[in-house]
């Protein structure tokens, strides 16, 4: 890999990282940040947390899927967090900027309702540090053809 790349990958990934220290998720393993770029030019940023005018797990002081016991990777849709990777992406339509071929920095591998937002968006390439337990959300990616990189430090 090239080294000028290698440096920026280091440079917007922990960018990245610092996003998801902005996280409201209760659990510190599932604090996710996101960073959208274009042209070494960051577009968006995200990181998973309550919708607007919904309390976050830090508010309630508690996990519903860790009280509900469900395993990661699964039953996404019950959680009161609006995952890192889609915040970036609903960021860029509130702001009206295109991030049509640009490429996506996360702290983790996108699940596969990401995955699919992402392919759609026209997001070119993912960077991300940490796997997450979603083969399927792999599988979607390579037949769409969009890169991915697991950072290595």
């Amino acid at each position: 890999m090239d080294e000028n790349l290698k440096k920026w990958d280091k440079r917007f990934m922990e960018m990245a990282e610092l996003v998801s220290s902005w996280s409201s998720c209760f659990q510190e393993n599932r604090q996710v940040g996101a960073v959208i770029v274009s042209n070494k030019r960051v577009l968006t940023t995200g990181y998973n947390g309550a919708s607007s005018g919904i309390k976050s797990c830090k508010e309630r002081n508690s996990c519903l899927r860790r009280e509900l016991n469900i395993p990661s990777g699964t039953r996404h849709e019950i959680c009161y967090a609006t995952h890192a990777e889609q915040n970036a992406i609903i960021q860029a339509a509130k702001l009206g900027i295109c991030i049509d071929g640009a490429t996506l920095y996360c702290t983790h591998q996108p699940c596969a309702i990401c995955a699919k937002m992402l392919i759609n968006a026209g997001i070119k390439r993912i960077v991300y540090k940490y796997g997450y337990p979603d083969e399927f959300s792999l599988r979607l990616l390579a037949e769409a053809k969009v890169e991915l990189v697991k950072f290595e430090d």
